[in-house]
Protein backbone atom coordinates (compact mmCIF):
# COMPACT_ATOMS: atom_id res chain seq x y z
CA UNK A 1 0.00 0.00 0.00
CA UNK A 2 1.41 3.31 -0.95
CA UNK A 3 1.84 5.95 1.61
CA UNK A 4 1.36 3.16 4.11
CA UNK A 5 3.59 3.09 7.03
CA UNK A 6 3.08 1.15 10.74
CA UNK A 7 4.78 -0.10 13.41
CA UNK A 8 2.97 -3.30 14.41
CA UNK A 9 4.49 -5.92 16.84
CA UNK A 10 2.87 -8.87 17.62
CA UNK A 11 4.34 -11.62 20.45
CA UNK A 12 2.60 -14.78 19.24
CA UNK A 13 1.82 -17.88 21.61
CA UNK A 14 0.25 -20.96 20.55
CA UNK A 15 0.82 -24.94 22.03
CA UNK A 16 0.81 -28.32 20.43
CA UNK A 17 -2.75 -30.51 20.85
CA UNK A 18 -1.54 -33.25 22.63
CA UNK A 19 1.79 -33.29 24.51
CA UNK A 20 2.10 -37.02 23.40
CA UNK A 21 3.39 -35.93 20.48
CA UNK A 22 6.06 -33.30 21.51
CA UNK A 23 8.11 -31.00 19.29
CA UNK A 24 10.82 -33.10 18.65
CA UNK A 25 14.24 -30.88 20.43
CA UNK A 26 16.82 -32.05 17.80
CA UNK A 27 14.43 -31.02 15.00
CA UNK A 28 13.50 -27.20 16.21
CA UNK A 29 15.87 -25.18 14.45
CA UNK A 30 14.88 -27.50 11.28
CA UNK A 31 10.93 -26.11 12.24
CA UNK A 32 11.81 -22.79 12.94
CA UNK A 33 14.06 -22.02 9.78
CA UNK A 34 10.92 -23.59 8.11
CA UNK A 35 8.02 -21.19 9.81
CA UNK A 36 10.66 -18.39 9.47
CA UNK A 37 10.25 -18.76 5.39
CA UNK A 38 6.44 -19.11 5.83
CA UNK A 39 6.56 -15.57 7.27
CA UNK A 40 9.34 -14.21 5.14
CA UNK A 41 7.01 -15.73 2.43
CA UNK A 42 3.93 -13.82 3.11
CA UNK A 43 6.07 -10.57 3.29
CA UNK A 44 6.33 -10.36 6.79
CA UNK A 45 8.73 -10.40 9.42
CA UNK A 46 9.81 -12.85 11.93
CA UNK A 47 11.83 -11.12 14.90
CA UNK A 48 12.28 -13.68 16.93
CA UNK A 49 11.28 -17.60 17.65
CA UNK A 50 11.59 -19.95 20.24
CA UNK A 51 10.04 -22.25 22.46
CA UNK A 52 9.86 -25.70 24.08
CA UNK A 53 8.51 -29.31 23.60
CA UNK A 54 4.74 -28.43 24.36
CA UNK A 55 4.62 -24.80 22.41
CA UNK A 56 6.13 -22.54 20.52
CA UNK A 57 6.88 -18.26 20.43
CA UNK A 58 7.19 -16.09 17.56
CA UNK A 59 7.84 -12.31 17.54
CA UNK A 60 6.69 -10.56 14.65
CA UNK A 61 6.69 -7.62 12.68
CA UNK A 62 3.37 -7.49 10.95
CA UNK A 63 2.40 -4.97 8.06
CA UNK A 64 -1.42 -4.30 7.56
CA UNK A 65 -1.76 -5.98 4.63
CA UNK A 66 -2.27 -9.12 6.45
CA UNK A 67 -4.70 -10.44 8.39
CA UNK A 68 -3.03 -11.48 12.27
CA UNK A 69 -5.27 -14.80 12.05
CA UNK A 70 -4.84 -15.61 8.46
CA UNK A 71 -0.92 -15.75 9.18
CA UNK A 72 -1.29 -17.72 12.09
CA UNK A 73 -3.87 -20.34 9.82
CA UNK A 74 -0.73 -20.50 7.73
CA UNK A 75 1.93 -20.86 10.23
CA UNK A 76 0.52 -23.56 12.02
CA UNK A 77 -1.11 -25.28 8.68
CA UNK A 78 2.11 -25.75 7.11
CA UNK A 79 4.22 -26.12 9.83
CA UNK A 80 1.65 -29.31 10.95
CA UNK A 81 2.09 -30.66 7.38
CA UNK A 82 5.60 -29.84 7.38
CA UNK A 83 6.38 -31.84 11.09
CA UNK A 84 4.11 -34.63 9.35
CA UNK A 85 5.55 -35.34 6.11
CA UNK A 86 9.22 -35.64 8.00
CA UNK A 87 7.64 -38.32 10.50
CA UNK A 88 9.29 -36.01 13.53
CA UNK A 89 7.09 -37.68 15.82
CA UNK A 90 5.29 -41.13 16.28
CA UNK A 91 1.96 -40.16 15.81
CA UNK A 92 -0.46 -36.88 14.40
CA UNK A 93 1.07 -33.74 14.66
CA UNK A 94 -1.14 -30.92 15.38
CA UNK A 95 -1.21 -27.48 17.05
CA UNK A 96 -4.15 -26.75 19.35
CA UNK A 97 -6.53 -24.58 18.20
CA UNK A 98 -6.47 -21.04 19.01
CA UNK A 99 -3.43 -18.82 20.32
CA UNK A 100 -2.22 -15.85 22.56
CA UNK A 101 -1.33 -12.38 20.41
CA UNK A 102 0.01 -9.83 22.60
CA UNK A 103 1.39 -6.47 21.64
CA UNK A 104 4.31 -4.53 21.84
CA UNK A 105 6.06 -0.90 21.49
CA UNK A 106 9.23 -0.42 19.55
CA UNK A 107 11.07 0.12 22.71
CA UNK A 108 9.91 -3.31 24.48
CA UNK A 109 11.62 -5.06 21.08
CA UNK A 110 15.00 -6.12 23.33
CA UNK A 111 12.77 -7.32 26.45
CA UNK A 112 10.48 -9.84 23.97
CA UNK A 113 13.70 -11.34 22.35
CA UNK A 114 15.48 -11.72 25.59
CA UNK A 115 12.19 -13.69 26.53
CA UNK A 116 11.53 -15.61 24.11
CA UNK A 117 15.28 -16.39 23.45
CA UNK A 118 15.59 -18.07 27.10
CA UNK A 119 12.58 -20.24 26.82
CA UNK A 120 14.75 -23.24 27.97
CA UNK A 121 15.59 -21.60 31.62
CA UNK A 122 11.62 -19.91 31.67
CA UNK A 123 10.78 -23.36 31.77
CA UNK A 124 13.33 -24.65 34.48
CA UNK A 125 11.29 -22.32 37.20
CA UNK A 126 7.38 -22.65 35.33
CA UNK A 127 5.49 -24.23 33.16
CA UNK A 128 3.84 -23.39 29.73
CA UNK A 129 0.33 -23.46 31.43
CA UNK A 130 1.47 -20.82 34.12
CA UNK A 131 3.82 -19.07 31.54
CA UNK A 132 0.71 -18.31 29.22
CA UNK A 133 -1.70 -17.39 32.24
CA UNK A 134 0.54 -15.47 33.42
CA UNK A 135 0.85 -13.55 29.70
CA UNK A 136 -3.41 -13.36 29.65
CA UNK A 137 -3.16 -11.84 33.41
CA UNK A 138 -0.38 -9.23 32.04
CA UNK A 139 -2.15 -8.48 29.10
CA UNK A 140 -6.08 -7.94 31.35
CA UNK A 141 -7.24 -10.59 28.88
CA UNK A 142 -10.50 -12.66 30.37
CA UNK A 143 -10.82 -16.06 29.91
CA UNK A 144 -11.98 -19.50 30.61
CA UNK A 145 -9.51 -21.67 32.01
CA UNK A 146 -12.04 -24.99 30.91
CA UNK A 147 -11.10 -23.87 27.32
CA UNK A 148 -7.09 -22.68 27.44
CA UNK A 149 -6.15 -25.94 26.16
CA UNK A 150 -6.17 -29.07 24.47
CA UNK A 151 -4.31 -32.01 26.47
CA UNK A 152 -5.47 -35.31 27.74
Amino acid sequence: MANTYSQIYIHLVFAVKNELYPINSEKKKDLYKYIEDIITEKNQKLISINGSFDHIHLFISLKPEMKLSDLVRIVKSKSSKFINENNWTNGKFEWQKGYGAFSYSYSQIPEIIKYIETQEEEHNKKSFKEEYIELLNKFNIGYDENYLFEWI
